[in-house]
């Protein structure tokens, strides 16, 4: 019985130590809030995204997981950029045609690049 009461004693003590510890019984007060894990897009937006820009991406973690709508907004962004990037090289490589094309309706040896052997 004894036993029995020490114990209940001692969680009592722990409890209401915990307790003011917690809702401020020291000089410092009560713990602040941790302020929510916010999406800081680290993404450049006055340059194309490189893969050193994707290498250092980290997206920030929720409880269960990432945040979806972040997770979405990054993906979205990327493949916004690849896609206009896939255009770009579709149109250069359209142009190039073109003016490979052009080069040999003018004349024989306009298209040969420096260095090719001349036949």
């Amino acid at each position: 019985m004894v036993m029995f009461l020490f114990l209940v004693v001692a969680l009592v003590v722990v409890v209401g130590a915990v307790t003011l510890a917690v809702l401020g019984g020291g000089e410092s007060g009560a713990l602040p809030e941790a302020p929510p894990e916010q999406f800081a897009d680290p993404l450049p937006h006055d340059r194309p995204v490189g893969r050193a820009d994707v290498d250092a991406l980290r997206l920030p973690v929720a409880l269960r997981g990432y945040r979806m709508a972040e997770v979405d907004d990054a993906l979205g962004r990327l493949g916004a950029e690849l896609a206009e990037r896939d255009q770009r090289i579709a149109d250069l490589e359209s142009a190039l045609s073109g003016a490979r094309a052009q080069a040999r309706l003018e004349g024989p040896g306009f298209d040969r690049h420096p260095g090719e052997d001349h036949q």
